[in-house]
């Protein structure tokens, strides 16, 4: 868990930032247990981000994508093929959407909206 704590407000702001990737490398997505992850920063330059995606390796059918900054915070993240209980012990079907909240970080999550 991340020891910064930034505002919900800030953390809303660094998650509208149009993002651009920072190399034209061509990136690969993640065989079964892989990882890749993406160098990002705001476009007006005043942010950098990580695009990080993911397949689980006993369940390559787990995967996840997942936005951060300040390299350890993360900001959203999108989990497929496996439910999550929320720290009010709701539990929140597969896909769902982790949403950074202060005071729990990425521990929160929320159905997908369906415009999205």
């Amino acid at each position: 868990m991340s020891s910064i704590i930034i505002s919900n407000e800030e953390a809303k702001a660094l998650l509208k930032m149009e993002k651009i990737k920072t190399t034209n490398d061509i990136i690969n997505l993640p065989n079964t247990g892989g990882r890749a992850e993406i160098p990002l920063i705001a476009k007006n330059g005043t942010e950098s981000f990580t695009l990080d995606i993911s397949r689980g390796r006993l369940n390559p059918e787990r995967r996840k994508y997942q936005n951060r900054t300040r390299q350890c915070i993360i900001l959203a993240r999108l989990d497929f093929n496996s439910p999550h209980r929320n720290p009010d012990g709701e539990e929140i079907g597969v896909p769902h959407l982790h949403l950074y909240k202060e005071g729990y970080n990425d521990k929160w999550a929320y159905p997908v909206p369906t415009d999205i």
